[in-house]
């Protein structure tokens, strides 16, 4: 019965959404395989852009783990983007491989489980050189940029020198063609004991992060740590609403990386859903102001008007409608 109202759901979302405003160009900057609210994300992306709500135009890869991107190119091929351009970091963090990328190379006898033809991501272009091709061939700021992992790609898109592909700096493409982008990093909200708490994607990345969280020229709205840890992903969702096919790679994933009854943060879809739906009071946001990322990778905010820097805040009346939508988007089967 759920499944019937939900596609219900979904095609007045559709209809409703053909006749507002333009799809939001997204290129979504992940360091898919260091956590599952990675995948999640993704399928959110997905998920609206069936709504025609979202164009995914690119997908970079900040995990320096060739399975990386092949993962990724599984999950755009279950829902039907098999053509997605992926573009992975060279000589980037995290090298280790994933508890759930190794889904890419699962098979039933001697076919893919989960078809996909991006097998390695050494066959992937470069994270910059697609970022900067994406950027050039889209209309003047009209790209939101969606990073939640490190910011090694983008850091080095800023610095990037004029190419074949535009014959801009990587600050003066950005200046042109990006509206603003969605960061989940940092932390604007005491943590438990803690009195610097130093937020994974930060910390692993610092020079990065703090070049790019004080220096990016355009709009930054940041996610931290504290909105998607008050959104637990529940158990009862991966148990039961991706059961529409026998292999789900979204579920499979998760259960890979850390089993139900366990409930994962909500991370990443936080930043994906501001992206896309930045009016629909999902959250609120902080005034204006500037971050300041430490030498530890404290991040610290300061107020001002002049500056273009906000962070998500959420009351407990924006939790759940917040987490409801983050669960329906998640497991919304592919329309195409």
């Amino acid at each position: 019965m759920f499944k019937f109202a939900l596609a219900v759901v979904i095609t007045a979302s559709i209809s409703l959404s053909a006749i507002g405003k333009p799809p939001v160009k997204i290129i979504f900057d992940t360091d898919m395989g260091n956590d599952v609210d990675d995948a999640l994300a993704l399928a959110v992306i997905h998920a609206l852009a069936d709504r025609n709500e979202c164009e995914l135009l690119a997908v970079t890869v900040t995990k320096d783990h060739a399975e990386c991107a092949a993962f990724i190119d599984l999950v755009n091929t279950f829902f039907n983007r098999p053509d997605t351009p992926i573009g992975v970091v060279k000589d980037g963090m995290a090298p280790a491989r994933s508890k759930f990328t190794v889904l890419a190379s699962q098979t039933d006898g001697d076919r893919q489980r989960y078809p996909h033809d991006l097998i390695s991501g050494k066959n992937a272009p470069e994270a910059v050189v697609l970022l900067r091709k994406t950027l050039a061939a889209q209309p003047d700021h009209s790209v939101v940029i969606v990073q939640v992992g490190f910011s090694t790609n983008l850091s080095r898109l800023m610095d990037s020198k004029p190419d074949d592909h535009c014959k801009l700096t990587g600050i003066q493409l950005i200046n042109k063609k990006v509206h603003h982008l969605e960061v989940m990093a940092g932390s604007f909200k005491k943590i438990g004991a803690a009195k610097r708490f130093l937020e994974y994607n930060v910390r692993i990345d610092i020079s990065n992060a703090k070049k790019l969280i004080e220096d990016w020229p355009s709009p930054v709205i940041m996610s931290g740590f504290e909105i998607g840890i008050s959104l637990p992903y529940p158990a009862r969702s991966i148990l039961n609403d991706f059961n529409y096919v026998k292999h789900h790679p979204i579920s499979a994933a998760y259960q890979l990386y850390m089993p139900t009854p366990h409930e994962r943060p909500t991370w990443d879809l936080t930043s994906v859903l501001h992206g896309v739906r930045p009016d629909r009071n999902y959250f609120g946001l902080s005034p204006r102001g500037r971050i300041k990322v430490h030498a530890d990778g404290y991040t610290e905010f300061i107020a001002t008007e002049s500056g273009n820097r906000q962070f998500l805040t959420m009351t407990a009346e924006q939790r759940a409608m917040t987490l409801e939508t983050l669960v329906n988007l998640s497991s919304q089967p592919p329309t195409k």
